[in-house]
Order: structure tokens, then sequence, then C-alpha cells
């Protein structure tokens, strides 16, 4: 009778790892991403897990590369792969080739996802986007060549405005490298052509698969920074890209695209010829206006006799000047009134009016006036003042005695008192 089988452990690790790989080769896997981690070498890393379990998952650089949507924790993802193990770990792991978004398409949500994202930024935001030209002179086409959007934009411009002057950038619309073609067209055109006007950034119909290089980064940041204004013309009316946000104006076709950037010489003409009608009646009317003001006025009275602008002037200043003269005599008068009766009050007032009711001013030899004979002694020089001239007098007898009187006053124009002295006071 013979033992167990006795494994070492890298036989039992070998074969564990041989049984997952026979039996678990290219599975697809549902769950949840986290603990999402991106190495130096570009390995994507990562837990998928549900609400019961997790699972370990790698996805190489390789594989990564070729996602349209960028890996997120939280994000609901099934996943296609084999199970391996590292057997120095005993660790098993999903080996990813390939990751979807559960529920909706991996370009859906990587549109969705770009177009959070420039959004945030301000990219879409309509203060930013410049006005197209009525009227552009030169126009750029970037799109493919050969495809029937550059015929259906060549044939209505030249329907439309045959003088136009065009110029047409070829670039791949679909495929590898398409996006990185469109951007650097873009970019060229804004260097080497800076007089462009318009600039039509587009293609024909398609699936989101053929109309996803307008979806890409590089696009939408290369219209972003043009400095001319940019159309996007991608698709059919109901198609949305990313570049259609981005982009100054979107047109729903290339075609309507054509007709939105340049109207037809028809349409022209006939908007020319209704403002050179509406401006020769806005002349008429004005030259009517005028020819009516110029009748009113030149039968007006004061064209017919102009110096009847003068009748009303000159009777309010002849008014004015009688009223001047008529305020001045007044004023004379009562000025003159007034002074004559202040001059009265000022003679009632002044000292020497007494004097012409017979009162003198008696005066010392000082000069002071004398208001009582208590003061005086025989002997003492007084002046005398009268209304009219002056005398000297002297006192005799005893001062403010009743018996002694002055004798009589020398009268003017004696010889002692040096003749006549006459002084008109008042």
């Amino acid at each position: 009778m013979t033992g167990p089988k006795i494994y070492t452990v890298s036989e039992l690790s070998q074969g564990i790892k041989y049984l997952l790989e026979t039996n678990f080769r290219e599975l697809w896997v549902e769950g949840e991403i986290s603990g999402l981690k991106v190495s130096s070498l570009g390995h994507t890393y990562f837990d998928l897990k549900d609400a019961n379990s997790n699972i370990s998952g790698v996805l190489f650089r390789g594989f990564a590369q070729g996602l349209k949507f960028e890996l997120a924790n939280g994000l609901l993802v099934r996943v296609r792969g084999n199970i391996t193990s590292y057997d120095k770990q005993s660790k098993y792991q999903l080996m990813a080739k390939a990751v979807e978004p559960a529920g909706i398409g991996p370009l859906q949500l990587a549109f969705e996802q770009l177009k959070k994202k420039l959004q945030s930024e301000g990219l879409f935001d309509q203060a930013r986007k410049r006005p197209i030209p009525a009227l552009p002179q030169k126009i750029a086409v970037v799109t493919s060549p050969t495809g029937a959007a550059i015929r259906d934009i060549l044939s209505i411009l030249k329907r439309r405005y045959a003088n136009m002057h065009i110029i047409v950038a070829p670039v791949k619309v679909q495929g590898a490298g398409s996006a990185e073609e469109i951007a650097n067209a873009i970019i060229d055109l804004n260097e080497n052509f800076p007089d462009i006007d318009v600039m039509l950034v587009g293609r024909g119909g398609g699936s989101m698969e053929d109309l996803w290089s307008f979806n890409e980064e590089i696009v939408a940041r290369a219209i972003a920074n043009s400095k001319i204004p940019v159309i996007s013309c991608v698709g059919h009316e109901t198609d949305f890209t990313i570049a259609d946000f981005v982009a100054d104006l979107r047109a729903p076709t290339p075609s309507a695209a054509a007709e939105l950037v340049v109207k037809s010489k028809v349409e022209l003409a006939a908007q020319i010829a209704g403002l050179e009608r509406r401006l020769l009646q806005s002349l008429r009317i004005y030259y009517e206006n005028l020819q009516g003001k110029f009748r009113r006025l030149a039968t007006s009275r004061m064209l017919v006799n102009p110096l009847a602008l003068l009748e009303r002037p000159t009777r309010r200043l002849d008014e004015a000047i009688e009223g001047l003269f008529s305020l001045s005599d007044e004023r004379l008068r009562r000025s003159g009134e007034n002074l004559k009766l202040q001059s009265e009050k000022l003679k009632a007032l002044s000292p020497l009016f007494p004097l012409r009711k017979g009162y003198a001013i008696v005066k010392d030899a000082g000069g002071k006036a004398v208001k009582t004979a208590a003061g005086l002694a025989p002997g003492d020089r007084l002046s005398l003042q009268f209304a009219e001239g002056r005398a000297e007098a002297e006192v005799v007898g005893g001062g403010g005695a009743a018996a002694d009187k002055p004798r009589a006053p020398k009268k003017d124009g004696d010889k002692k008192s040096g003749g006549p002295q006459q002084e008109t006071l008042w």
C-alpha cells in the first residue's frame, strides 16, 4: 500500500496556477473599480469588487493604451481577461485585456468624461465664442480631400459666391492618427494664414466610431485655441461631437456650414436693393421736411419784414429806459427832501443855534467856557462869542456879587480892540 502523494510548495503553486489558467481563460468579470494605481511604466493596478468579494487585477500598458475612456474608482466595468496566480506570494489575480463600462459603451463614457472636463474649464462658454464674419473673403476647410463633404462645400460656395478664396487643408477624418492630423491642420492654418476669415472643420456622416476623431481632446483644444473663428460641421444633424461644443458655431452638416458661412449673390443683391430703397425713401422724407421748413420760413413775418424782429426788443428797451428815469427822478426828489430834513436836525443840535436868539458864549483868557460868575475876579479878561462876531470884556466888581456888574463890553471897532472882528457862526 502506497502512501499519499507529497507535493512540494512549488509543485502545488504551479498546479494551482495551471488549474486557474486552464479553467478560467478568456472570461468576463463585472465589478466596481477601487484602489486604482498607475505605475511609472504605465501599467494599471486595481481591485474589482462587489458586495461580498474582491479580486485584484492588472491591465498592462499595451492593453491600457487601447482604452477610449479613463478608468476611475467607483466605475462599474466589465473586464475581459484570464485568471492566473503569482506563486511566490500564493496570490491570484485577473489579467485584464479589455475593459468596458457596464451599462454604457466605452465611447459614450469617454465622450461624457471629456465633455465634463472641458466644460469645467470653460471651453464651452458662450462668452468666449467669436462672431462669424458676415462677408468673409477667405475661407479654410479642414476635411478629407476625397469625401463627399468637400465636394458639397465647394459646390455650394461656388454657387452662392463664385469669387470666394478657399483654402483646403486635406486630412484624414477617421482612423489612427486622424485626430492628430486635424489638430495640426488647425494649428498650421492659424500660423501660416492669419488673414483667413473663418474655418470649417468637419466631415460627412458615419457611426460614432467613424466620427470619433472629432471627440478627441487634441482636436477640441486646437479649436479652442484657434484665433480664426471655427464652424464645426460633423456628420448629420443628430450627431453631436466635442468639436461642436468648443467651436464658435455648430452647423448640422457640412452643406449647412457652406450655406451659413456666405450669403448668395441673389440674397446680397436683394439686401442691397432693399437698403437702397430705404435710403432713398429716407432722403426723400428728409428733403420734404426741409422743403416744408423752408417754405414756412420764407413766408414768415420775420423774413418778410426783418425790422419786425426789432419791434419787441426796442419797445422793451424804451420801457426800461423810461422806468429807469422815472425811478431816478423820484429817488433824487426824495433824497433832496431827506437831506434838507437832516440838515435842519443838525442845525437844531448845534451848540451855536441858541446864539441867534441873543445868547453869547463867554470864555476866559485861556479859552475855556465860563459857566458861572463865581470864578471871576475884577480885571479878568473875557471873550464873548455872538451869533455874528466876537467882543472882548473886562470883569469889574467882586466876582459873583449882585452889585458887581461888568462894564459895558467894548463895541466892535474900538481902537483898543485892534479893530472890528466879525465871524459868521451860522
